[in-house]
Parts: structure tokens; sequence; C-alpha cells
């Protein structure tokens, strides 16, 4: 258990646990020197440990050890430290603890780190007692100082000494009294005990008295930073100011000096005991040592001896076995050389042809062939021929030469792109001369010049726009309506001079020669790609070849047989990755630029308003060619081009525009003379309907009917007949064009609903004011607005609203997620439509309404009958019967009736009771049952209306 605690100690070298001031130690080899100097005492030869509780160590026998067992004590119990370490450890402190500045060989003291009496010459008492002085000054100051006087740091002992007493002893004592009588049975006698105390306590009193002494001493001289070299230390060891001032005070004060001096050697005496001290502690080991040092010397004979005979016999085997040995060492040696020196002279030799072979590889084309040769032979110029003098120019020769293949593989390369791209264009061939294509790639590639793509992007451009411009020119030059020769007109007037069908064929050709261009851009960047897949060692694939079907863009043909054996590694992985990515930027940017140039042609023909202009067929052609090239051009770059479809979508909404001004102008005029009479239907317009009900798409027939029908009285639709004027089958032709233009210019669907919206309102608004408001009074010259006009409005707004939901649909399936919600336009219009054509009805309600009041309000029940009020009311529910159905549906027509047979019912009711006439079979009752009985006949000779006749005896009041 004592152990176990002793090593949970042991291990806090870092501070003294058992001293009251506390002082942070370094390093374990001061811990050391601290133990050693305040918690250990010498008896003899012998040393006993004091650090622990009450000055006892409890792992150390009481006894006491050797010097070299207490410092292996320290290190192993107080330090914990290993055995290596610790043998470690104690060899520092014990070189360390000495401080002998000598320049003399290591001597056996020093060397078992034993402290000796020549140690005492580097401290203050040594330095004064110099033998070496002739004799001793009287004054102090005025002495020489020796010259191995140095500061030396002692530290004070009067912190760590405590005031010990025997009652530190007592509980010890009876804690350590079992363990004294199992070691040492002797120590069992109370005497032997009572006589360690009293040693005990002798050893403190000494312990005391030399702390009293040496407390006497300045703790100046006695600080780890005490240096006379500072003034400050200086003066407060020697003040001069004060022995001045004594001097100039009085005679009686002029000793003072003296007095100093006395007081320095009293300190000095105290420091001598104290040393005489330690050297009679020390005595036995200096004995010890001059012993070991007798010793040693015996054994150093014995060992020179034994030297002297092991090199005799080792002299004695070189003779005789080694040198005939190392001698067959030495030829063998020699051939090797030779033979070295042989293939080095045949190195050389190949070595020196080859600026030869460099230039025939270069006229083969063989670049990458060329810059190996090259790269190898200076690698061996630099290892294995590092110093020949005769080939110490062919380096800097060969450098020269691989800048000089470099600027011919980009001329070559240029020479090459520039003849590929400028060929004629109806020659088929995609690429000339892949195999010296490929070879200058491989050129490129092993200089690691990946700036080719720039070279070709550049020349692509250039051809691209000389393409262009050789097309344009081609074409006014064979148009019969241009005066080509007056230079004082540009190319592009000139353009602008060509009518729709030329300018057309112009804008095929250039697409046709522009694809061209890009299939041929496609074919190098699949060679390219393959190259470059080759020369990282991605793949074993034949070289691309040109003839490729384009529709598959991404296939990889298989012809040139060069594969990643015959070629080295020469691109890594990162420059891989970025290549391939240029090179799809490189094809991008080509496409991109064949759509610039279109917009460009595009641009300037559409200056004078020439695109706007166009009738909606001519602009649906252009749309079509100009969505063709743009997905030819995206089926072969593998991303679509947005430049030549946003210039056109711009061109569409101008065009758009006009397209709805033109048609809201014409729908504005149509009604501003219609004069709502029935019309006749032509057959384009009933084909037109068939061909709708048919088929289920809202466009406009392309063939025209070979026989030439008589025009119909109504346009039949689905078995149904509606009775139109003119302006809606134009505006149903209308927007029938508007629905066939949403399917040939998709991007402007969402701006031609719009558009479209508009036109239906307007015709809605404007029927209503030309009809229900009377506005065709004084635009046409119309007397009055009859019940026939007003059934005929009502009839076309029908046929406008049976097509709502088609062109619904129709523009749903168009639009994007996005524009959906515009669809919402559909569902108000048609709530408009159908409103205005409720007001109709309740147009037509009411004027026979007003009629039935007004005849009613002067009805008189008298003979003759029928009376002349309902005769006239009939007669004019016969000719609005008559003027309606024929136009209106019957089911609208009936119900049109019912409302007024119920307002007669009800007008007739209420005037039966103000006259007071009631069914009570009396004279009156029998004529107002003569005039209802020619009302209800009345109704049987109207079409569609013979159940209205019954029931009509209920205008009675019932009372």
């Amino acid at each position: 258990m004592s152990r176990i605690q002793n090593k949970s100690m042991s291990g806090q070298w870092t501070h003294c646990d058992f001293c009251s001031e506390k002082i942070n130690f370094k390093s374990p080899r001061e811990f050391c020197r601290h133990l050693r100097d305040f918690h250990c005492t010498k008896e003899g030869g012998s040393f006993i440990c004091k650090y622990g509780k009450n000055g006892v160590c409890k792992s150390l026998p009481f006894d006491g050890v050797s010097d070299l067992d207490y410092e292996e004590h320290i290190m192993r119990e107080h330090v914990n430290q290993s055995a290596e370490g610790t043998n470690n450890a104690l060899q520092k402190l014990h070189t360390t603890s000495q401080r002998v500045v000598t320049n003399s060989e290591p001597s056996i003291v020093q060397d078992q780190h034993k402290w000796t009496v020549f140690n005492s010459k580097v401290n203050l008492p040594a330095a004064l007692n110099d033998p070496r002085l002739v004799k001793r000054e009287t004054d102090f100051f005025t002495k020489t100082w020796g010259v191995d006087f140095y500061e030396r740091t002692h530290l004070p002992s009067s912190p760590y000494l405590q005031e010990i007493g025997r009652g530190h002893f007592e509980s010890y004592i009876r804690r350590t009294s079992e363990r004294y009588k199992k070691h040492n049975k002797e120590l069992e006698n109370f005497t032997d005990v009572k006589n360690q105390e009293t040693h005990l306590t002798q050893t403190v009193r000494q312990a005391e008295k030399n702390r009293t002494e040496l407390e006497q001493i300045p703790k100046l001289f006695l600080l780890p930073n005490f240096n006379l070299e500072n003034p400050d230390t200086f003066n407060a060891v020697f003040p001069w100011t004060q022995i001045e001032e004594s001097k100039a005070a009085s005679e009686g004060t002029r000793h003072s000096s003296k007095l100093l001096q006395e007081k320095m050697s009293h300190y000095l005496d105290i420091v001598e005991v104290q040393i005489a001290q330690q050297i009679s502690r020390r005595s036995e080991a200096f004995f010890h040592a001059m012993t070991s040092h007798d010793e040693l010397q015996e054994k150093m004979k014995i060992t020179c001896a034994r030297i002297k005979f092991l090199r005799d016999k080792i002299n004695s085997m070189d003779t005789r076995m080694a040198r005939e040995s190392l001698k067959v060492l030495k030829l063998t040696k020699s051939r090797s050389s030779y033979v070295q020196l042989h293939n080095k002279l045949k190195l050389m030799a190949t070595v020196h042809q080859t600026q030869p072979t460099i230039q025939t590889l270069l006229s083969t084309n063989e670049f990458v062939g060329a810059l190996d040769l090259i790269s190898t032979t200076q690698e061996v110029l630099s290892q294995e021929l590092a110093g020949v003098h005769s080939l110490r120019h062919l380096g800097s020769q060969l450098a020269e030469l691989q800048k000089l293949i470099d600027i011919m593989i980009q001329e070559e390369f240029h020479k090459h792109v520039t003849s590929e791209l400028n060929r004629p264009l109806t020659d088929e061939l995609l690429v000339l001369d892949e195999e010296k294509l490929v070879a200058i790639l491989l050129g490129m590639l092993r200089l690691q010049k990946l700036t080719f793509f720039e070279v070709y992007r550049n020349e692509a451009f250039t051809s691209m726009k000389s393409t262009v411009k050789q097309t344009v020119i081609e074409a006014v030059s064979v148009a019969d309506n241009i005066d080509t020769d007056d230079n004082n007109i540009s190319l592009a007037d000139q353009m602008r001079l060509l009518n729709y069908t030329q300018w057309m064929k112009l804008m095929r050709n250039i697409f046709q020669n522009l694809l061209t261009v890009l299939k041929r851009a496609k074919a190098f960047h699949g060679i390219v790609f393959d190259v470059i897949g080759i020369a990282a060692g991605k793949k074993n694939t034949p070289i691309h070849s040109p003839i490729e079907d384009l529709d598959n863009p991404l296939d990889e043909p298989k012809h040139l047989n060069v594969s990643v054996d015959e070629v080295d590694v020469m691109v890594t992985n990162e420059e891989y990755v970025k290549a391939i990515s240029g090179l799809k930027e490189l094809l991008h940017n080509i496409c991109d630029h064949a759509h610039d140039r279109c917009v460009k042609v595009v641009t300037a023909r559409a200056k004078d308003g020439f695109l706007e202009k166009l009738s909606s067929t001519e602009f649906v052609s252009l749309s079509k060619d100009v969505e063709k090239f743009v997905c030819d051009c995206e089926t072969i770059c593998g991303r679509r081009s947005t430049s030549l479809h946003g210039s056109l979508q711009s061109q569409a909404n101008r065009f758009i525009n006009r397209f709805h001004e033109e048609r809201k102008t014409k729908l504005s005029l149509i009604l501003d003379n219609e004069r709502w009479k029935q019309a006749d239907v032509p057959t384009e317009f009933q084909e037109l309907v068939h061909h709708i009900t048919s088929t289920g798409h809202l466009n406009i027939p392309d063939h025209k009917p070979e026989i030439e029908r008589t025009p119909g009285e109504f346009l039949v639709v689905n078995d149904e007949k509606f009775a139109v004027v003119g302006t809606v089958l134009m505006l149903l032709k209308m927007v029938i064009e508007y629905c066939q233009c949403s399917d040939n210019i998709p991007a402007v669907t969402a701006d031609l609903l719009t558009r479209l919206v508009d036109l239906l309102k307007i015709f809605n608004s404007r029927t209503c004011q030309l009809v229900l408001g009377a506005g065709a009074l004084e635009l046409v010259g119309l007397k009055t607005i009859s019940t026939k006009n007003l059934a005929l409005a009502s009839r076309c707004l029908q046929l406008v609203v049976y097509y709502m939901p088609m062109v619904r649909k129709h523009f749903e399936e168009k639009l994007a997620n996005k524009s959906v919600i515009m669809l919402k336009h559909f569902d108000q219009i048609t709530k408009d439509y159908q409103d205005h054509i409720d007001e109709i009805s309740n147009k037509l309600v009411t004027i026979l309404e007003c009629l039935v009041d007004t005849q009613l309000s002067r009805w008189e029940v008298k003979a003759p009958m029928p009376s002349s009020c309902f005769r006239a009311i009939c007669k004019q529910m016969a000719k609005l019967h008559e003027a309606i159905i024929d136009i209106l549906p019957q089911e609208q027509v009936k119900a049109i009736f019912s409302r007024i047979n119920e307002t007669f019912k009800k007008v007739l009711r209420e005037q039966l009771v103000h006259l007071n006439v009631i069914n009570n079979g009396g004279p009156q009752h029998g004529l107002v049952t003569s005039d209802l009985t020619f009302y209800a006949g009345s109704f049987k000779t109207l079409r569609g209306l013979e159940d209205l006749a019954h029931n009509i005896q209920d205008v009675w009041d019932r009372r």
C-alpha cells in the first residue's frame, strides 16, 4: 500500500510537496538537485533520503545508501522515470552537479560524478583564497579578481527547513514500529529507538545551526541572477556612495571600508566552514574514486596488449588470404568498366544519329515520334551521357529543334484547318487527309498545346462569315430585279430588294451551306475527341471517322486503327476532362455563331418592316424553315441554340401585332357595314366546318372543293343549323386562323391567346352596341332593329359559344404549364357571350310583354268576339314566331313564348280582377272564355308551341 502511495506522489517532480515556499522546477534534474540539498543528510559514507512527511522517506531504508544508490532512488521513487531514463537522467545530473571548467581529459572522479575539493574554486571563497596571489591585500576592493571567479547560484536554505521537534516523529514511530520489528529485530529494544531519536535530534539541531549561520549572509549573494556586472547589483554589494559620504563627514567613520571588508571576510568564513563540512562528508568518495582510477589503469594496459595481438593476427590474415581475392575483384571491376565504356560509346553513336532521324520522321508527319526521340535523347544526355564534352551543344540544339517543331505543327494545323473549312461546299467529303490531321493533333497534345481549339473556332467563324456572304452575293447576282453594277448600293441594301420568294430561297441556301460547315466541324469534333481519348489512355478504340451518321452525334465510328498501345499517355485525367469540356464548348460556339450569322441576315432584311408585311402563310413558311434549321443544329451539336429562335420570336411578335391589327380592323369594318340579315353560307365555310367536325382540329383545310356548290341557307354544324350573318362567318375563319397560327408558331401561343380573346370581346361588345344598342340604325341606315335582327345576333353569338370549348382545348394543349392560367379568359368570355344571349332573349320577351300589357290595359269584355285586343296580341305573337322560328333553336323559341304566355296570363288575371269578371258562368264569363279559346287556338297554329295551348283556364282568380 505504501508503495502505491509513493508512486502516486513520485510523479509530482514539478514542485516540492514539503517546502513552505513553493518553487516550480523546469526539469527533473533541478528537482533532484533540490532533494539532495534540502531533503538529504549524509552520515559517514551513507545518504539518507528525508523527502517525506516529518522528514522521513517511506521507500529508502533508514540506515542510508551509497551515493549512486541514492540517485537511483530519487529518479525511481520520486521522479518516477524508467530504468533507461533513470540512467540518462543520472548521467546528466552528475555531470551538471560537478560544474568543473577544465580543458584536460575526463578524470575518474568526474566520470563517477563525485564531488572533489577542486570544484570549490568556482565560488567566492576559492577566489578570495587563491594561492597564486602573493599576499593578501588589506583593502578587498583593490585586489585583482581571480580568473576562475564567476557567478554561482545558491538557493536559500531558510524557506525549506522546518522546526523539527519530537512531536513530528511520534506518529511516524507508531506507524513504522511494526516494520522495524520485521526487518531488524535489534530495533525492538526501546533503548535503540531512543538512540535513534537522539541521533536524529542532533542532526536536526546541526541543520538548524547551519541554517542560522547561512541566514547571516545576505540573500543577494544567493540569488540565481547575481552578477556584479550589473550596476545595481554592484552598488548594492559595494555602496561607494555611503563610503564617500562617511569620509567627508568625519574622521570617525573613515573605517567604513574596513568594516565592509571584515563583514565580507565573516561571510567568507561561514562559507568556508560549510565547504569544509561538505568536503569532510565526501572524503570517502574521493578515495574511492582514486582506487577506481588505479584499477582502470591496469585494465587499460591489458586492453592495449590485446589490441596489439589482434592487429598482428589481422595483418597476417590480410597478407595470406585477402590480397589475392581483392586482385580478382579488381580485375572483375575493370572488365565491367570496359563493358560500360563500350556501351557508352555505342550510346554516343546512337545519339549522334538523332538529328537525321528527326528530319526523316518530320518528312513523314511523325511529329509524336520526333518529339519522343528528342525527349528521350535529352534524358540520355542529362543522365547517362552527362559531362561528355563532345556532346555539350547537342542538348541546346535539340531544344531549338523542339521549338521549331512546335512552330511547324501549329502552322501545319492552321494550314490544314483553313483548307478544310474553305473547300467548296459541293464537296461531300467531310474531312480531308485524316491521317495527317491525326498526326498533327497528337503532336500538339504531345507538346501540351491545347490552343488549337481557339484556332479552329476562329477559322470556323471566318468560314461561316464568308459562306453567308458568298451565298448572298450569288442570290443577288441571279435576281432579275436588282442592278448589281451600282457600286453605291451595299450588299445588304441589294439583299433587301429581293422579293419574298427570292429571299426564302436565299435563306434555305444559307441554312444548307451552314449545315455543311457544321457537319465538317462535327467530323473534326469526333476526330479530336478520339485522339484526346487515346492520348489520355482512356480507350483502345479506332480514331473517329468523318463519314458518320449525324443523326447520332454521340456514336463513335471505327475506321482508323490507332490504339492506346501505340501512343504513350500524354494527357492527365484533369487535362482530359478540361479538353473534352473545351471540345464540347467549341462545337456549341460554332453552332451559336451559325445562328448569329443567320440572325444578322434576318435582321438586315427586316429593317424596312419586310417581315411584318408577310402574310400568315409566308411567315409560317419562314418559321418552319427556321425551326427545321434549329433542330438540325441541335442534332449536330447536342444543344439548342436560342439566338435565331429568339430573333424569330421578336419578329413573330411584330407579325402577331400586325396579324391581330389587320383582323381587328377588318372585323370592325365588317361589323360597321353589317345589316344583320340572314346571309347565305358559301361552300368554303361549310367545308371548313365539316373539316373541323371530322378531324377535330381547328385549322383550314389545304385542299379546296373540286365542285363549286350553291351556297346554303344555313351553316350546318353537327346536324344543327345556324342562321348566321356574314360577319360571324368571317369571325369564325379568323378564330381558326389564330389557332392555326399557334400551331405553326408555338412560341407565340400565349400572345395569340390574348389577342384572340381581345378579338372575341370586340365582336361581343360591338354586336351589343349595334343590335341591342341600336347603333346599326345610324351606321347602315336600318329603319328599326327587328326581332329577326335580334334573333340573328343571338344565333351568331351561339355559334361562337359552340366553338369556344374547342378553341380552349386547342390552346390548352399548346400552352406551357406556367401559362395555363390564361385559359380562364375563355371561361370569362363564354360567360359574357351567354349573358349577351340572355339579354337578347329578354329583349324579345320584353317586346311582346309590352304589347300584351298595352292591349290588355284597354281590353273590354264585350262583343264581338274574339276581341280586337286578343286579335292584335295573337297577330304579333305569330309575327314573332315567324321571325325567329327558323333562326333560333326550337327549345329557345319555346322558352321565349313560355315566358310571354306566363306574362300574358299574369296581366290578364290582374285585368279580370280589375274588371270584376269571374268564372260564374255569366255572360261576361262566356265572352272571356271565347277570347281565351281564340288565344289558345293561335298556339296550335304555331310550330313547336302546341303545348302552350293547355292550361289556359288558370287565369281565373280562385276565390
